[in-house]
């Protein structure tokens, strides 16, 4: 299992100035703490078990958060630096981690060198800070020099990072971001126009300062490890799979997503030891509810997302499957104002589902971090594997609207479907199960999400004293030693150690579950 954070996490994706409902443009009124609210949404956020809360644009800027102005000035229209540094704690204190969107490719109109350009024209220090500034003819937007825009925006100035002191200024920035709010992550905006060589610069920094820093680029097209590498980011958009997940949905036909998955991560993979950010919607595209044909698909999709390889990411709102599509070439329907308390509105069956993925995502390491393989692929079912020291989970989808009988052989004795709790058949190694119409199963060998939970603390007596060295048998019949206590490097959590006394599979489990009760019986009781 990989000792990063970020290899073991399930991110939450806010654009705060929509999620705020901030007015669209700064005027330069007075502060207005919106995004304080984001304190109010943390129980929300643990009970997804999310790991980290990826920000989109915070700092001040002209309308959108992606033409900064200040990059040091979280913006009026959310709070301040103090308000955000408060913020930041909370999450912190509450095991949440902060991830900034570093928009480093370009700048707003109203930024302090392109100003100084528009006062002192040839004069000012500032020319060389952008890319292809000259003096050779006016911009589009009425300055007496043209200078390059983003994709052809002009109320977006391309930096140059060809130029040290642009590299050193935007450096400066993120320590301040280090220094003040304590961040564990940036995402880079419109990474493939970066300079490689600014990513190798950043990445030193980072890592030097907190080595387990991620580091994520937005990559729509292209070979992902160009970015992802061990001189340069961590991971890239994983926008391949976004692209297949809701196509092999919509046109009934698995062996696309298939394909790209083991593309990618399968026996062959072209992206060895890079975990993908995988997403089905964001603040840049249209909301999977509204992608998706049938929205019976939603719980298919999202169990796909929790289980295929990569980092999954939730974008606000669509764990309760709200809809949103761009219209007359506005993101804003894609950028909603939300309130917690309105949610209850909603798909609440689509998140409860989501909540129980979180739930079996951090159970199963070998769902987190391990190999993926194609066990069973047709047009509307597929069955597959993933695998983590010994520690296999079966992943089935149906996508048609009809009963399908699934079987796959197997070296297991007993198997449970975690998703809906029933028991697998299982007869002569080989498994069989009556899918459901539109239905998604994730098969295990122990099931420790749907055990009883213990009611109270157990007593420390023959029954539940944990020895090393001891031999204890599980009430479903298996048999296991105890290897050792450990304690868990994030939460302090005491750990059992434990092996299988038939294949010699390590496992690790909360102390307080192995000592505990299911029903009126020890879910592990000592025989020697």
């Amino acid at each position: 299992m990989s000792s990063n954070w970020y290899d073991n996490a399930i991110i939450y994706h806010i654009y705060p100035l929509g999620f705020c409902g901030a007015p669209k443009h700064n005027e330069g009124g007075p502060v207005e703490y919106r995004l304080d609210k984001v304190i109010n949404w943390i129980p929300h956020l643990k009970e997804m078990n999310v790991d980290a809360v990826y920000f989109g644009p915070v700092f001040e800027s002209v309308e959108h958060g992606y033409d900064t102005v200040d990059y040091k000035t979280i913006d009026r229209r959310l709070g301040d630096n103090e308000s955000f540094k408060k913020i930041c704690k909370e999450l912190h204190e509450n095991g949440i981690r902060v991830i900034l969107d570093g928009v480093f490719n370009h700048v707003g109109r109203g930024f302090h060198g392109f100003k100084d350009i528009q006062q002192n024209g040839p004069q000012s220090k500032y020319c060389s800070w952008f890319h292809n500034l000259n003096f050779g003819g006016p911009s589009p937007m009425g300055d007496n020099f043209w200078y390059e825009g983003w994709s052809g925006h002009y109320n977006l100035v391309k930096l140059n990072l060809k130029n040290p002191e642009v590299c050193d200024y935007l450096i400066d920035a993120v320590n301040f971001w280090m220094d003040e709010f304590d961040i564990d992550g940036i995402r880079f905006d419109a990474a493939d126009c970066i300079e490689f060589d600014f990513f190798k610069r950043i990445r030193t920094v980072c890592k030097s300062r907190k080595p387990d820093f991620w580091l994520m680029g937005e990559i729509i097209f292209g070979d992902y490890k160009r970015w992802a590498n061990p001189e340069m980011l961590d991971s890239v958009t994983n926008y391949e799979c976004y692209k297949g997940i809701h196509s092999s949905h919509n046109s009934k036909n698995y062996f696309e997503i298939d394909y790209s998955i083991n593309r990618q991560s399968g026996s062959n993979a072209i992206y060895p030891g890079i975990n993908l950010y995988n997403f089905v919607d964001n603040h840049d595209v249209n909301r999977i509810a509204s992608t998706v044909e049938n929205q019976a698909y939603l719980p298919l999709i999202y169990t796909l997302l929790y289980t295929m390889p990569g980092i999954p990411s939730i974008y606000y709102g669509s764990e309760y499957g709200i809809k949103g599509v761009k219209e007359n070439n506005s993101d804003d329907n894609l950028r909603p104002c939300l309130e917690f308390s309105q949610m209850a509105n909603e798909n609440t069956a689509l998140y409860q589902h989501i909540v129980k993925l979180g739930r079996i995502y951090k159970a199963y390491p070998a769902l987190r971090t391990g190999s993926y393989k194609t066990i069973i692929i047709r047009n509307q079912q597929i069955l597959f594997q993933k695998e983590l020291n010994g520690q296999i989970v079966y992943v089935a989808l149906n996508l048609e609207d009809k009963d399908f009988d699934m079987n796959f052989g197997t070296g297991m004795n007993a198997l449970v479907d975690i998703v809906g709790g029933a028991q697998i058949s299982i007869n002569n190694g080989n498994a069989y199960v009556k899918m459901p119409p539109f239905s998604a199963m994730i098969i295990v060998e122990d099931d420790i999400v749907n055990e009883e939970p213990q009611q109270e603390a157990a007593p420390v007596n023959a029954e539940t004293e944990i020895v090393p060295g001891c031999t204890y048998r599980h009430y479903k019949g298996g048999m296991y030693e105890v290897v050792s206590l450990a304690m868990h490097s994030e939460t302090l959590e005491e750990l059992v150690i434990y092996k299988s006394k038939t294949d010699g599979t390590m496992w690790a489990r909360p102390k307080s579950l192995f000592a505990g009760m299911v029903g009126s019986e020890p879910r592990f009781k000592k025989i020697d």
